[in-house]
């Protein structure tokens, strides 16, 4: 699958701003730590599962990670992408878990990305470039900020690494740097 393939197989089912906007965040970001981790050769497919990743959720909230899988199945995508992306709603909606350490890091920075981008709303200069790892702990530790953004499962997924949280927060505020003011 190509890239515009799955851009069109997103706005499909996806046409909020966010929500397309989120899914271009975590692409980058997956292709990030592709590169970052060793997994350069596979940068394009960790990108198409982050972009993917939530192609369900708009139309589908209550089955999401689900419904994705059905609609997946149904245009012959490969099992590995289908695997990937449903592996992110572990634990939440589906028993999938992420085995490989690309499904461990979609786990890990969907939502994080999510609190990083609300963090840096409230900062002065709205950029995540001057962003450090205590601002985003204060607020991680602020239950009622972004309250959408589990916090259960940022931790779980840098257990999932075996990274510390503080690591894990490093490194995703690193990948948003390399393609956000």
């Amino acid at each position: 699958m190509t890239r515009e393939e799955a851009w069109e197989l997103l706005t499909e089912y996806n046409k909020e701003e966010f929500h397309l906007e989120h899914a271009q965040i975590v692409e980058n970001t997956m292709k990030y730590f592709a590169q970052k981790l060793g997994y350069g050769e596979e940068k394009e497919f960790w990108g198409l599962v982050g972009l993917l990743h939530d192609l369900d959720f708009e139309q589908y909230p209550e089955e999401h990670c689900i419904k994705s899988q059905e609609i997946m199945k149904e245009r012959g995508l490969e099992e590995r992408l289908i695997h990937a992306t449903a592996s992110h709603g572990y634990a939440i909606t589906v028993d999938i878990e992420p085995v490989h350490e690309m499904e461990k890091v979609l786990y890990a920075v969907d939502e994080l990305t999510g609190l990083i981008g609300a963090v840096v709303l409230m900062r002065p200069s709205k950029s995540v470039q001057d962003l450090k790892v205590k601002s985003v702990k204060k607020k991680f530790k602020s239950k009622n900020f972004a309250a959408g953004c589990s916090r259960e499962v940022i931790q779980r997924g840098a257990d999932m690494l075996g990274w510390t949280l503080d690591d894990l927060i490093a490194q995703t505020i690193e990948a948003l740097k390399t393609f956000q003011e």
